[in-house]
């Protein structure tokens, strides 16, 4: 997945001495979280470079961070040789145009609701969640109902 516009609003606060601020949602986290539980791996490719992104990716035990990473299928490749998959058996999350080559690329591919317009030709899902505002657990819970996981999941909760 994408970071900025998807984990986040897409919205960088800057302060002095190198100091930056995002903010993530904690209901994003839980789905991570359960996506994890159910033995999906997860991964971002992210364009910046950020010590916030590295946190965020250590606290939710993320399999794989790639930050500074304009050409995002060139890291795509990557990944799939270090860790085994194919194309058919990867999803992403984007927002904005850079992200279209590797949403071509995947099995399942999906914007935020607020992604640019011009990634409807490539996507097979935009969320009614913002990024930043609960999209990337949609496009989890999407998943996981598809493979018929996400009820099980949610048994530890007495739903």
């Amino acid at each position: 997945m994408d970071v900025d516009g998807v984990m986040t609003d897409g919205g960088i606060i800057f302060g002095s001495q190198n100091f930056e601020m995002k903010c993530f949602n904690s209901r994003d986290g839980h789905g991570i979280t359960l996506a994890r539980r159910s033995g999906l791996k997860l991964a971002i490719i992210t364009g910046r470079t950020s010590e916030v992104v590295t946190r965020r990716s250590n606290e939710l035990s993320m399999d794989a961070c790639y930050q500074g990473e304009y050409n995002k299928t060139i890291t795509f490749e990557a990944m799939k040789k270090e860790h085994g998959f194919e194309d058919s058996e990867a999803a992403y999350i984007g927002d904005d145009v850079q992200d279209a080559p590797l949403l071509k690329r995947v099995a399942f591919a999906a914007t935020v609701a607020d992604g640019v317009q011009e990634l409807d030709s490539v996507v097979h899902l935009r969320t009614k969640n913002k990024g930043g505002h609960g999209a990337v657990r949609e496009f989890i819970e999407f998943i996981l109902n598809a493979q018929g996981k996400y009820k099980d999941l949610i048994k530890q909760f007495d739903l």
